[in-house]
């Protein structure tokens, strides 16, 4: 229908396009919320012949514009104010895309102040506890030695390698306590003893952290963009796409990133590192090799396959649960979840695309690493306070805040999550501040 453009002489009649409020796979998302508008000349704007409710700008309603909009932001804090004006829905809907209505402060403040109290006599508590189950296990089975006992073995062994992992992040992070000598030499035993170069990956997971929801940035379980989907020889999207073997993927991503990234946690020169950490990387690349030849000798004193059944099968089941993991904490949820790039990136929307999972009983034993978006916006919390501080941000979060679905005893209902996100989550576009996943119709022959 047509509707009339102040022009510098006259009105003159022109067609209505309408924004777009719900994102679109390649536009930016809400630029005009988001942002302060630059005042431009009145040929820029349409008359509207209807309010916008809540949504004007010097008294006009910004139903329709004939051109772009010029924004800039003045300064961070500025931004932060313009933030907290969006309430996340258009059109009665709500959009994950959208900025949230609240600062990252407004999140902080609700957390009770003992959460943020690290504690390390606790933190030991829960490293000798898991350390004794890891041996208490590896005895039984080594004790009965029969076809029952061993796959019972390897499951639970495999889960406490990972319980182990997680301690040692939490060293990473800091969260394990307020001494950074113990922290790193907690770390360097917890992940040296799984195979981990603990100065490396956690090098790589603060970028991880600091870019998380960033399409070029992140650095794990970040998406394809379509240039670099369409690179790759069909043999490699297929293994990328095609279980099991993106859950063993976590040894090749230490020695070779992700596609489109190069480097190696091992090596002091890496891309990953800056040249003030070279000692670091060194340090935990010889604590990393101290434990490759341990193994080795273990394989001589008591043969390849004890070692193996032991060690080897455990590994495997531990790699599988930080795939799974650290995937499903940034994939499968029923709703698509933003993806972003250039201005319409910021560490508190890029946080809230994470998402909380239950993993029943194992909760507890890999020290509810599921309670995952507070961890990711404050990862300096305790694990042993996640719990009580996902509860107290609720109210603040609202609808950013994705209940996660309830899980048995145990959760296989997320190899199904997991299988559909595999089959549908394959890169995101090359154009556009905020993107979602699409699927590829051709990736497995057939089209959809």
């Amino acid at each position: 229908m047509a509707s009339w453009v102040v022009s510098e002489c006259s009105l003159r009649p022109f067609t209505a396009v309408k924004i777009h409020h719900k994102p679109r796979p390649s536009l930016p998302s809400n630029t005009i919320n988001a942002f302060k508008f630059k005042p431009l000349p009145c040929s820029a704007f349409k008359v509207p012949t209807l309010w916008s409710k809540g949504r004007n700008l010097g008294g006009l309603g910004l139903l329709n514009v004939s051109a772009p909009l010029k924004v800039t932001i003045t300064s961070e804090e500025d931004k932060g104010k313009e933030e907290s004006t969006t309430d996340g829905v258009n059109n009665g809907e709500f959009d994950p895309g959208a900025a949230p209505p609240f600062k990252l402060s407004d999140i902080k403040a609700a957390i009770p102040k003992h959460c943020w109290v690290k504690d390390p006599w606790r933190s030991m508590s829960y490293v000798v506890r898991d350390v004794v189950v890891v041996f208490g296990l590896a005895a039984v089975a080594a004790y009965f030695k029969n076809w029952f006992v061993w796959p019972l073995y390897w499951i639970a062994q495999g889960t406490m390698f990972w319980a182990l992992f997680v301690l040692g992040h939490d060293c990473g992070h800091g969260s394990f306590s307020n001494n950074p000598a113990l922290n790193s030499v907690a770390g360097h035993l917890l992940h040296s003893s799984i195979l981990v170069p603990y100065h490396g990956w956690r090098i790589s997971h603060r970028t991880h952290h600091q870019n998380h929801g960033h399409v070029e940035n992140d650095e794990s379980w970040h998406p394809l963009s379509e240039k670099i989907y369409k690179s790759l020889d069909n043999a490699t999207r297929l293994l990328r796409f095609t279980l099991p073997f993106p859950m063993l993927a976590y040894p090749i991503y230490l020695w070779s990133r992700s596609p489109g990234k190069k480097g190696s946690h091992f090596h002091p020169d890496s891309d990953l590192f800056v040249p003030n950490e070279r000692k670091d990387i060194i340090t935990s690349t010889a604590c990393w090799t101290a434990m490759v030849g341990l193994l080795a000798y273990l394989s001589f004193a008591m043969g390849p396959m004890p070692l193996l059944k032991l060690y080897g099968i455990p590994y495997a089941i531990f790699v599988m649960w930080l795939d799974l993991v650290t995937y499903l904490h940034h994939h499968g949820h029923d709703e698509k979840l933003p993806w972003y790039r250039g201005k319409e990136w910021s560490y508190l929307r890029g946080g809230l695309t994470t998402l909380d999972r239950d993993y029943g009983w194992i909760n507890n034993i890999h020290h509810d690493i599921g309670t995952h978006v507070i961890h990711h916006l404050f990862p300096q919390i305790p694990h042993y306070h996640l719990i009580e501080a996902t509860e107290a941000a609720k109210p603040v979060l609202g609808k950013y805040y994705r209940e996660p679905k309830k899980s048995g005893p145990l959760p296989f209902y997320l190899l199904g999550i997991l299988i559909k996100s595999m089959r549908k989550d394959h890169y995101v576009s090359d154009i556009g501040d905020v993107v979602y996943y699409q699927t590829d119709p051709q990736l497995y022959g057939t089209n959809k």
